[in-house]
């Protein structure tokens, strides 16, 4: 399995990461992976949400292609 490396970590993250992973019962670096995959899972459905939000929003709008504002712009020049 791949390994991460982080370095230059601040002194007081590597205690706060040690606390909470004795609070779990973990190691520090099962924790370290809980803390990865629940953040970049929670990333996931937090895009999700607003992506879903943002074509709710822009429904039944007009959508005028990126290259035709582009022309329209460089035109009015």
């Amino acid at each position: 399995m791949p390994q991460l490396l982080v370095r230059d970590v601040p002194q007081e993250v590597v205690e706060a990461l040690k606390r909470r992973a004795a609070e779990h019962g973990r190691s520090a670096e099962a924790e370290h992976r809980v803390i990865l995959e629940e953040t970049l899972r929670a990333g996931r459905a937090a895009f999700r949400e607003r992506a879903a939000a943002l074509r709710e929003e822009t429904r039944g709008r007009i959508s005028i292609p990126s290259e035709v504002l582009i022309r329209q712009d460089r035109d009015e020049r």
